[in-house]
């Protein structure tokens, strides 16, 4: 399934601090740097005023760069509850922008996407800079963090979209035929079953 020309979006989530960046997909596993960026909103600041900050940048973003797709990194229990419930809240803004549009959303965990970009699961920030910096050949590391996290969700779903699409697709043509796939496998199980043989009552007698 060709995918080449599909635009990404990878969002890393966050209040204080929200990375975005755009990438577009190429032939194979080429993928090219459109736009990247940090969204920042003030602590001190209430937290209505921060999240209609954040839905205004992002929804500039999307607006301007027209993705297909939303990246976005799943929420994970970090140790600190009050942080987990200020990116939660930042992911709901983040989801409902792309709801708007009709864009769809995919989600993943860190360690999915180190995956992908590192081949480790536990790969440190360093490691997947430099990976990101190398993949899309960007002359200097993208800055601060959450700029490259953002760019390696975006690569991550381009690498993945092909594997997602047959997925659908197949969960589609086995939806649209139940009933002969169902036909089918009693089919199969009807010849694997062997029959059970009968006993006459002259057999019975005769073997006593």
């Amino acid at each position: 399934m060709n995918l080449q020309g599909l635009r990404v979006m990878g969002i890393d989530p966050g209040l204080t601090r929200c990375g975005l960046s755009v990438v577009q997909a190429g032939s194979g596993r080429a993928v090219y740097p459109v736009a990247v960026g940090v969204v920042r909103t003030p602590a001190a600041a209430e937290l209505p005023e921060r999240l209609l900050r954040l839905s205004s940048a992002v929804a500039e973003w999307m607006d301007e760069y027209r993705p297909d797709v939303v990246a976005i990194e799943r929420i994970f229990e970090r140790g600190n509850v009050s942080t987990v419930m200020q990116t939660a809240h930042a992911v709901g803004v983040l989801v409902l922008a792309a709801a708007e549009r009709g864009l769809p959303v995919h989600m993943y965990t860190p360690s999915e996407v180190k995956k992908a970009i590192s081949g480790n699961g536990r790969a440190d920030k360093q490691q997947m800079t430099t990976m990101v910096t190398r993949i899309l050949g960007l002359s200097e590391a993208p800055k601060p963090a959450d700029a490259a996290d953002a760019l390696a969700l975006a690569v991550c779903h381009c690498w993945r979209a092909p594997l997602l699409a047959r997925q659908e697709q197949a969960a589609a043509q086995l939806a649209a035929t139940p009933n002969k796939a169902l036909a089918g496998f009693n089919e199969q199980r009807r010849q694997r079953t062997a029959p059970v043989p009968t006993i006459s009552q002259s057999n019975r007698r005769s073997s006593k």
